[in-house]
């Protein structure tokens, strides 16, 4: 059975009063591991979205008219496939770098003018804790299953609006992938 992904934040999101928006013009990895758990998804919803995924140094849901992931739903603002979306996506609003040099991978997180989440996260230590424990967790798996070259272009994106909130030290199977790409 698949534990639930972020549910407490999927009302806070499709409310959001920023401006910005987290699925318009991004392009969030996605592992092949993903892509399949995302098709089987789609197929027991039968939900049919044809050729969901895109292509160029790494797979991510394709984008559609207005520069929005074709997996929002924009009458509802929300996610159609949240409970198995993308790693990057239960992450946010946690984000991460890799520090070669010093073998870590660097946690941030957003700013509150550009995600009201954040500001939600970040006034309650307790919630923080709990949600970048859950981020960890994703995204630690997302670096081992990319592979190097899709793992470099996606550090190539810059995060603006971030803050850094901490660092782990790095699996070497990571940082080996990284230094080969």
């Amino acid at each position: 059975m698949m534990r639930k992904r972020q549910e407490e934040f999927f009302d806070v999101c499709s409310r959001c009063k920023t401006g910005y928006s987290c699925c318009n013009d991004t392009t969030p990895p996605v592992t092949e591991e993903r892509r399949r758990i995302i098709e089987s998804y789609l197929k027991e919803k039968r939900v049919s979205i044809k050729d969901p995924f895109a292509k160029k140094e790494y797979v991510f849901p394709r984008l559609i008219e207005g520069g929005y992931c074709v997996f929002h739903d924009k009458k509802t603002r929300k996610c159609i496939i949240h409970s198995v979306k993308p790693e990057t996506c239960v992450a946010g609003p946690i984000t991460f770098d890799i520090n070669i040099r010093s073998g870590k991978i660097e946690w941030f997180i957003k700013r509150e003018k550009i995600c009201q989440l954040a500001g939600i996260v970040l006034r309650d230590k307790e919630r923080l804790e709990k949600h970048w424990s859950v981020a960890k967790e994703e995204l630690l798996r997302l670096v081992k299953e990319l592979d190097g070259k899709a793992l470099a272009e996606i550090l190539k994106k810059d995060e603006p609006e971030t803050f850094k909130i901490g660092e782990d030290c790095l699996d070497e199977g990571v940082l080996s992938k990284l230094k080969g790409a």
